[in-house]
């Protein structure tokens, strides 16, 4: 077998199983305890800290070292017993973007649907619902860190209006919570909505108590493998869980690798909870802090608990008490222009890992020219050609050499007869031909060797952004991200269900791309070679069509640049 083949089987072979090492994305993992984080053993937070008002022990910078919530002492908010025990209303809130619904007991969240974005294709598909856990566990529970801790979520925080409804261009509301206490101690949660924003402002007061830190929590489940039920749905090529951004670097914590826990003190710019299309984030204005990040698994399904303390809480009295919190609430899709507009480095949730360098760039020229023609399977076929025009000389450069090749093969017979069983002098005069007719033996994998970033790069884009999901292409395409199936009524292709019409033609084209390219002498070579056509096929088959798209069109114009070259090259 000659260098060539065997290059283009190793190629083969790395597309094949090269997306399940890549497409699991750059996961960082925590930081050693030199970056301020540290895994954390079941026992809690580390009370290593000297007492302090805020639990923290303060640098001469100013800044926290490590934090200690079981070290505040005072003032301490004592459970309210007197409770009043009603059934809690839903107060919901609606834009042009959402609906969501609050629970008065705890004041927290209960249902938020993205108008925009349906579970599926079907005419009666649901919107998603970023909110999928039990009554138990509802995202933005309130907890003061006094001594001990008083969790909120079972007092009635009492709505200053019935619901709200935003209807105008650039219309701003405030909904209040205010949960009073026997004690005279008064809790406030102030949430601003905005007109054709997912952003939420939310602040929080504390009255009749001095000055306690805050923490707010965001309860998440994954859904079920690929079931696109649910607003976060599990991928195993992907991430999906809790994550955080600190000091210039993306924390995505996989507790199932690192423990039950896990905790980080300093500066946060935002903490969150996502999975390829969507996330819910909490983002602190002031991103110094310090703040504490605590993420605990908390039931065997998947429930994760993500804790974001304010350690360092205002100390000004702002007429409705002191804010303890202050922060903004995204629950919304990884749109990568909406994130870059909110700024806080928010855009860095989306994460295609190694290949973030060639698929930013891919989707950001994706949206670039569906704004002008309304299709991303066009775009695609766009790209594919602008990449190939690029590629065009080499792999010019590389049919031509082929065609030497071809020329070559029965003066390679030759000297493989004369030097068979000496096999040093055989390559040295194999090299020595190579020479005289300026050939490279490899040149004709080259272009594919690299194209396959570009291949891995905008299988990410297609599996993980947003803009993507649920784009129709034409005919019986209608979602770019996922398998292409033409369903047939009374058809029913067992694993498959329809017809991979797309995958099926990209394999064609693949036989007729290797009937006009050179063929090679070797019989075993050229069985060898058959059989790529059937395994890119195989492997193509579950593959989001956008890419299928791709890979077929490149077929195609390769295919027409061999015949160019057959037809009009010596």
């Amino acid at each position: 077998m000659d260098s060539r083949t065997l290059l283009a089987l190793v190629l083969s072979i790395a597309v094949l199983i090269g997306f399940q090492f890549f497409f699991g994305g750059d996961v960082s993992q925590p930081p050693s305890e030199e970056t301020g984080v540290e895994n954390v053993p079941t026992t809690g937070i580390s009370e290593q800290a000297s007492d302090h008002e805020y639990g923290e022990r303060i640098l001469t910078d100013g800044g926290a070292d490590v934090s200690s919530l079981s070290s505040i002492r005072k003032p301490d908010i004592p459970v309210d017993t007197k409770a009043p025990l009603r059934k809690a209303r839903d107060i919901t809130v609606e834009t042009d973007l959402y609906q969501l619904v609050f629970s008065e007991r705890g004041g927290t969240v209960k249902k938020y649907l993205l108008k925009q974005y349906l579970t599926t294709l079907s005419d009666d598909a649901a919107p998603v619902n970023l909110i999928d856990v039990s009554s138990l566990h509802l995202p933005l529970g309130l907890q003061m860190e006094s001594q001990p801790p008083v969790d909120l979520s079972s007092q009635f925080f009492e709505p200053d209006k019935e619901g709200l409804k935003l209807t105008q261009a650039g219309e701003e509301a405030q909904l209040k919570f205010t949960c009073n206490m026997s004690n005279g101690i008064k809790i406030t949660r102030a949430y601003t909505f905005h007109q054709g924003s997912y952003w939420i402002d939310l602040s929080v007061y504390l009255s009749g108590a001095g000055t306690i830190p805050g923490t707010l929590c965001l309860y998440n489940k994954p859904g079920k493998e690929g079931s696109g039920l649910s607003g976060f749905t599990y991928s195993k090529f992907t991430f999906t869980g809790p994550s955080y951004y600190a000091k210039n670097e993306l924390h995505e914590i996989k507790l199932d690798d690192i423990g039950e826990k896990h905790a980080y003190t300093g500066p946060v710019d935002w903490m969150s909870y996502g999975d390829d299309y969507f996330m819910t984030a909490l983002v602190p204005i002031v991103s110094e802090g310090p703040w504490n990040v605590l993420i605990e698994k908390k039931e065997a399904d998947g429930l994760t608990e993500s804790r974001l303390t304010a350690l360092k809480p205002s100390l000004k009295d702002a007429g409705q008490g002191v804010e303890v919190l202050n922060l903004g609430v995204y629950f919304g899709p990884k749109d990568i222009d909406r994130l870059n507009a909110l700024g806080h480095n928010l855009s860095k949730a989306i994460n295609f890992g190694w290949f973030d360098p060639i698929a930013k760039p891919l989707l950001y020229f994706l949206k670039f020219l569906y704004r002008y023609i309304h299709n991303y399977g066009l775009a695609i076929i766009i790209v594919t050609i602008l990449i190939k025009i690029a590629f065009w000389p080499l792999a010019q450069k590389s049919a031509k050499s082929m065609k030497t090749m071809q020329k070559l093969q029965p003066k390679m017979a030759k000297l493989k007869e004369k030097y068979g069983k000496d096999k040093e002098r055989m390559n040295k005069e194999l090299m020595q031909l190579y020479k005289t007719y300026k050939v490279n033996p490899l040149s004709g994998c080259l272009p594919m060797l690299l194209q396959i970033p570009v291949f891995f790069a905008l299988y990410k884009v297609l599996l993980q952004s947003i803009e993507v999901r649920h784009a129709p292409f034409m005919l019986w395409i209608n979602d770019l991200s996922a398998p292409d199936r033409l369903m047939i009524p009374g058809v029913n292709i067992p694993y498959l269900g329809g017809i991979p019409v797309l995958t099926l033609l990209m394999g064609l084209s693949m036989y007729l791309q290797q009937k006009l390219s050179p063929s090679s002498l070797d019989p075993m070579q050229a069985r060898m070679m058959q059989f790529l056509p059937v395994i890119f096929t195989c492997m193509f088959i579950n593959f989001p069509s956008g890419l299928v798209l791709y890979w077929l069109i490149n077929n195609v114009l390769t295919i027409a640049q061999q015949h160019y070259v057959n037809k009009f090259t010596d």
